[in-house]
């Protein structure tokens, strides 16, 4: 079966425009041989028993195969010119095979997520593919060159003189003239804001108001005592949405017949300049930290990310995290505040992060923002990201209001390792948690608070490795309202030192001893037993992580 969508011109729509149309949350990129400008052209679904061969710059949505039973398609379509090929997968090792298959065949692949429809995804890359025939459709012209040139074009409709501006009225573009201007159109180009009596007229005449209500064209009377001439008006809109607005100025000569019309056609074609503008203003970034996020969790191909940031995969790479920890933890319930906070801190981040190396990449996942460095030299790795890592946390609690952290992950030999540098710098920042006066560390600075974080989180996960004695003892403590536990930890954790338990519980030695003495009764647990102990100690130290009494 082939269901043939409309072509997006001869390049078709790049893979990355479409990518980021369709969103990450249906679809992971695997892997993207040919880089992320590769024209997508058409999208066709194919099935396993389909003997039609796809075209050059398709799409391919892979249904009914799943895993390793797509990969003879996968091969197919790359034998056809496919620009990219869409297949779910399931688990690590089909993953990795289709990879390699999509990569030796120089296609792009798509991994759909399990719970994605088929229709849903074919829905909006049809979408993705059509939209972008908006702006290669030769109906449109030369009018989406850009404002200026637009500006030009709408000045010889009308035979009058044009600005465009956004919707804080600062002047976007404007049309060159031989034509005297105004005093209102002078002092709007230069930056300055227009004659106020004038401003407020059209204020109380509800210019502005009619401007961003929809498409009318508004006409505006002339001021000769102001110095204003005649005018025309239209609002530039996305659906509901104001843009900005596009004025024209009457010149020597009165406004032609066709300036309304040419006024509408103009704010139609203005809409679709600006929101490719804001589109490729963010767009691009956005499109980098998703690459990233899909990197450092294993589901992207690393070379495919190398080769768009311009990185040598080969070369040594680390990862940074970095976090806050608000000052005055009593603030921390303003959700609006922290969220700015963290906002600045990954655009601070984002500042010095690119002024160090330029294929330098930053994401935010979680609470948390990493900083991919790659091109790195191996011995000298560690020294230089240290050194950045100490200028943004700086900067940070110069800025902001409140304590940024970073976890250093060791440099890796390539970029295909980088999730083992993020996995231990993720580590790190986690045994920084309840230390407030670190603000930096790597792995050797923590190695010790890391394997016991890392043993608890065996415990945890594993309950037939849980000691039920201990269980039972804290169940004791709950029913009777002691403290047996408590005080069986700070005695271990004193080395079996009463005298330092006891002043960190706040008792008597005595009675620290006689707490003790029948928390072993209770247990059963032999303290003279160094094995026993150090359970013991695990359990416990366990228990307090859970438990919001301790």
């Amino acid at each position: 079966m082939r269901e043939i969508g409309v072509g997006a011109g001869q390049l078709g729509v790049p893979l990355r425009q479409l990518l980021i149309a369709v969103g990450e949350p249906l679809v992971d990129v695997l892997a993207a041989p040919r880089g992320f400008d590769v024209g997508i052209r058409d999208v066709v679904i194919v099935d396993p028993e389909d003997d039609s061969g796809t075209r050059r710059g398709d799409l391919v949505l892979v249904i009914g195969a799943r895993g390793r039973a797509a990969m003879r398609l996968v091969r197919a379509a790359a034998r056809d010119g496919a620009a990219a090929v869409a297949v779910k997968v399931h688990g690590e090792s089909d993953a990795h095979a289709l990879r390699d298959t999509a990569i030796d065949g120089g296609v792009a692949l798509l991994g759909v997520r399990p719970e994605v429809r088929w229709e849903q995804l074919e829905s909006f890359a049809r979408s993705a593919v059509d939209n972008a025939r908006l702006t290669v459709d030769a109906d449109v012209g030369e009018a989406l060159g850009d404002l200026f040139a637009l500006s030009q074009t709408v000045a010889a409709m009308t035979d009058g003189i044009v600005s465009i501006e956004d919707t804080a009225n600062r002047v976007l573009a404007y049309s060159r003239s031989d034509d005297e201007v105004d005093e209102l159109r002078r002092l709007s180009i230069l930056g300055r804001q227009g004659p106020e009596p004038y401003l407020a007229m059209l204020r109380d005449w509800g210019v502005y108001q009619r401007l961003r209500a929809g498409e009318e064209v508004v006409r505006i009377d002339e001021r000769p005592e102001l110095g204003i001439r005649r005018r025309m008006a239209v609002g530039i809109h996305a659906g509901n949405q104001p843009l900005g607005t596009i004025w024209v100025q009457e010149g020597k000569r009165p406004l032609s017949e066709r300036s309304e019309k040419a006024l509408l056609g103009a704010a139609r074609v203005a809409a679709l300049q600006l929101i490719r503008q804001r589109t490729e203003a963010t767009a691009g970034p956005r499109f980098r930290e998703n690459l990233l996020a899909g990197l450092l969790e294993g589901r992207v191909d690393a070379r495919s990310v190398a080769d768009n940031i311009g990185a040598d995969p080969n070369k040594a790479a680390l990862v940074v995290v970095f976090t806050l920890r608000p000052v005055d933890q009593s603030s921390g319930s303003d959700r609006s505040e922290l969220e700015l906070q963290r906002s600045e801190m990954t655009s601070l981040i984002s500042v010095h992060a690119s002024a160090y190396r330029r294929s330098a990449l930053v994401t935010t996942i979680g609470s948390r923002v990493y900083v991919l460095l790659p091109d790195l030299q191996q011995r000298s790795a560690a020294a230089s990201a240290l050194g950045l890592t100490r200028e943004i946390v700086a900067a940070g609690r110069q800025h902001l209001r409140a304590r940024v952290q970073a976890g250093v992950g060791s440099a890796v030999p390539t970029l295909d390792e980088i999730a083992e540098s993020r996995a231990e710098a993720d580590r790190v920042l986690d045994a920084l948690a309840h230390d407030v006066g670190t603000e930096i560390a790597t792995i050797a600075d923590v190695r010790a608070k890391v394997v016991l974080s890392e043993v608890l989180a065996v415990l945890q996960s594993n309950e037939r490795f849980r000691d039920a004695r201990l269980a039972g003892l804290l169940e004791h403590d709950s029913e009777h309202g002691t403290d047996l536990a408590r005080s069986l930890l700070a005695y271990l954790e004193a080395f079996g030192d009463v005298r330092a338990a006891s002043e960190r519980m706040h008792v008597h030695p005595n009675t620290l001893r006689y707490r003790v003495r029948r928390a072993g009764e209770i247990t059963g647990v032999d303290l003279g037993d160094p094995t026993e102990r150090l359970s013991a100690h695990l359990q416990l130290l366990l228990a307090r992580r859970s438990s919001s009494r301790w």
